[in-house]
């Protein structure tokens, strides 16, 4: 008989709260505090029915939001009375799905502790198989195909489980209980390794791969969200081998290093650094190199004073390093020079053929590709630059919408942002869209996300970049959406802070320094000040000084021809100084930039902060053509942190121009280096310099607008040296006015959908 109930209630809880192990945690709560009812996943959450005295469900929901599982975030929690329907257990039922889905997807995360025993226990049904996962741990988005998130809605849904599997599956007081992934070397996916001559398979595999890497050969091994290129960090051979084959010629590598002691030895670590390096995440985090012998630095990261490196996050991973393979791996992405990561099994073998002498590869479907993110860290904290695994496709900020709103980004480092219920859904980085394959990624991910919510695209607000020629924003054009907003690419720069922190009605002065952005006036912007608030919209406010640029985006892969257009605004003997040591300019390549400006032929009217770094670093000594994004400007930025030189060249803002003058630094700059200056205390003293001019225009600007705060963006704010230069000059020039900037979103063009979704929000 059932035993009637004093109270009854219906809970709602919003956030990451499917694929954690969130109802096994609240059939377990509920049971301890003797309360009976349901809970369920649907389209919007959890929804939990508890029945129980007063005082039992007052504890219950006040322990709640203080025990969740170590992968659950929860943004909300709504309690509404309801009747009693006297039940006499409390159970998890079965799913429900609906028209519209807001819940939250949970990003892939680390393998956690408790695996890991099983991994290494021989007693455990799990020992040594490479896709041990709980609750607590393993894929998530790379493998969810819909919501609610289901086994059947994954890409294991072709596995059955085995006697043993199940009873974990069904046992609420198991850590299993409805995980979905979870499988084991008797009913689940299976890894073979494959040289072209030889196939492995389960754990011999692995060994075969171990063996392989020892050797010093490629291996293709797929991962979560893709495949990795995997070799030796040490081996030079390799390197060099792995550079020629994917045409890298200088782009920094990655390396996995078996453990965090590991980590240490190779880089410099501070405690927000190996806190992040340790987190479910797991993101390649970018930390000063430690001499090192093992190690040659020029073909790991040349040019550069840091490296990547990142820890085991997969079981296979631990398999690996268990089995013998090198202590420290290269991972980088497996694809060809600017082509997204490789995912589908079938491409990858034919895309790698000729890269990798061999495969390492795991039966279980991956849905999408996902990245590796990518973090860095300044005196400010934590900064993301790649937003992908571990990060994606969490929501970053609530918005103060109700409509549905797409964000298409821009074409560099794009990424999207979709809003549900006013929750900011950013997706994983996809790349370059001038890319074929990087822009059917991208028409992919719009599909892929708005699929998945169940939103069409006639119910869309869709903003874009005003950049007339960006894929992105001729694919908005062709979207058959409710109603398409245009946002200018620099503001929403500025907007990224703002929503990233919830500041929607704060009056800010925003800075965005990047390399391109389309202008109001239709010249290339790029070293810009704002006032205003996303509420109430940016006013331009000042800018770098303008100058032509020959070329234009152009120029961001020759940094002499870059420099051209800033000396043209210097006295005319500055420029016939450049074809003669130090500089030594390439004749045709500089004067056929100066005919160029002569003629007014293929030049834009600039404000590039992006531009002017390359100036700099082709003027202290960087003469070849870039091979990677910002290439120039990490050069420069290397030497300056070998530089401890206090002096620093003028910077001035002009206040009835408004415009922060460049003209006086370089001029500076270009005597320093005819008078044999060190190269690193010229980078030094343009990176203070600018910082101090930057700091000095906005404390002028805060004061005239009657400001207290200001953000700053833009991918030049990802130079760790040039923000942390800039915090501590506008400290001793103002210091109570409030710096903020990007954090869990990048500075660069990996933010703007965020921007410009946050903005939208206003201008709908």
């Amino acid at each position: 008989m059932r035993a009637t109930k004093k109270t009854a209630c219906r809970v709602r809880v919003q956030g990451i709260v499917q694929g954690v192990g969130f109802r096994p945690f609240i059939y377990r709560l509920a049971r301890e505090h003797g309360i009976v009812g349901w809970v369920l996943n649907d389209e919007a959450g959890v929804d939990i029915h508890i029945e129980g005295a007063d005082e039992k469900i007052d504890a219950f929901l006040s322990e709640l939001p203080d025990q969740i599982p170590p992968l659950a975030r929860i943004d909300a929690i709504d309690r509404r009375p309801c009747d009693p329907e006297d039940f006499e257990e409390f159970a998890i039922v079965e799913s429900r799905s609906g028209n519209k889905i807001t819940t939250r997807i949970s990003p892939d995360m680390v393998v956690c502790a408790a695996c890991l025993e099983d991994l290494n226990d021989p007693a455990s049904p799990y020992y040594r198989y490479p896709y041990v996962n709980c609750t607590h741990c393993g894929p998530r988005y790379s493998i969810i195909k819909s919501l609610p998130y289901d086994r059947p809605a994954t890409t294991m849904a072709a596995w059955p489980m085995c006697e043993h599997c199940r009873a974990a599956y069904e046992n609420p007081e198991e850590r299993r209980f409805h995980a979905q992934p979870v499988a084991c070397s008797r009913c689940g996916p299976g890894f073979r390794c494959s040289d072209g001559e030889d196939t492995a398979s389960g754990l011999e595999a692995i060994e075969r791969a171990c063996d392989l890497l020892n050797q010093g050969k490629i291996l293709a091994v797929k991962g979560i969200g893709g495949y990795h290129l995997a070799l030796d960090a040490g081996n030079d051979t390799a390197l060099e081998l792995l550079r020629r084959r994917k045409y890298r010629k200088e782009k920094p590598f990655a390396i996995m290093a078996k453990s965090l002691e590991h980590a240490r030895l190779i880089v410099d670590l501070d405690r927000d650094s190996e806190n992040v390096l340790l987190s479910a995440a797991r993101p390649i985090v970018l930390a000063a190199s430690r001499a090192n012998e093992s190690f040659n630095q020029d073909l790991l990261a040349p040019d550069n004073g840091d490296l990547g490196v990142m820890l085991p996050y997969t079981p296979l991973h631990h398999l690996l390093f268990d089995c013998g393979a090198p202590e420290y791996l290269v991972l980088t992405s497996a694809n060809r020079s600017n082509e997204p990561i490789s995912y589908e099994d079938e491409d990858a073998l034919a895309t790698l053929e000729g890269i990798a002498d061999a495969f390492l590869v795991g039966e279980r479907p991956i849905q999408r590709r996902v990245d590796d993110s990518v973090v860095a860290t300044s005196s400010l904290g934590l900064h993301m630059i790649r937003r992908a695994r571990g990060y994606a496709p969490g929501a970053v900020t609530t918005l103060p919408t109700d409509k549905p709103v797409l964000a298409l980004g821009a074409d560099l480092k794009n990424t999207i942002t979709l809003v549900v219920a006013g929750q900011a859904f950013v997706s994983q980085y996809i790349g370059d869209l001038e890319q074929t394959s990087c822009y059917d990624a991208f028409r992919q991910t719009v599909q892929d996300l708005t699929s998945m919510y169940g939103i069409s695209y006639s119910d869309l607000i869709v903003c874009h970049d005003r950049h007339p020629q960006y894929r992105s924003s001729q694919f908005a054009r062709e979207l058959p959406c409710m109603h398409r907003i245009e946002i200018q690419h620099h503001r929403a720069h500025v907007a990224s802070v703002l929503a990233e922190h919830g500041l929607f009605d704060k009056k800010v002065l925003g800075i965005a320094f990047d390399g391109t952005g389309w202008g109001d006036d239709e010249a290339i912007w790029g070293g810009e000040f704002f006032a205003g608030s996303l509420n109430s919209g940016f006013d331009r406010v000042a800018s770098l000084r303008y100058l032509s640029m020959p070329g234009g985006d152009a120029a961001a892969r020759s940094p002499a021809q870059a420099a051209a257009g800033f000396i043209r605004e210097l006295p005319e003997e500055v420029a016939g100084k450049l074809l003669v040591p130090p500089f030594d300019f390439s004749e045709t390549r500089f004067e056929t930039a100066m005919k160029m400006l002569d003629k007014d032929f293929q030049c834009r009217q600039t404000t590039s902060a992006g531009r002017l770094f390359d100036a700099a670093a082709a003027l202290t000594g960087f003469h070849q053509e870039v091979s990677f994004e910002a290439q120039a400007a990490i050069w420069l930025e290397h030497r300056a942190r070998a530089s401890r030189t206090s002096r620093a060249y003028s910077f001035e803002y002009d206040a009835v121009d408004r415009t922060l003058d460049w003209r006086d630094a370089l001029t500076e700059l270009i005597a320093d280096r005819i008078a044999g200056k060190p190269r690193e205390e010229i980078a030094r003293a343009f990176h203070l310099g600018l910082a101090r001019g930057m700091a000095n225009a906005a404390k002028t600007l805060c004061e005239e607008q009657g400001l207290s705060a200001v953000a700053i963006s833009g991918g030049v704010m990802q130079n760790m040296l040039l923000l942390d230069l800039f915090a501590s000059e506008l400290r001793v020039l103002k210091p109570e006015l409030e710096l903020l900037c990007n954090s869990m979103v990048p500075a660069n063009d990996g933010g703007i959908s965020l921007g410009q979704a946050a903005m939208a929000c206003f201008l709908e």
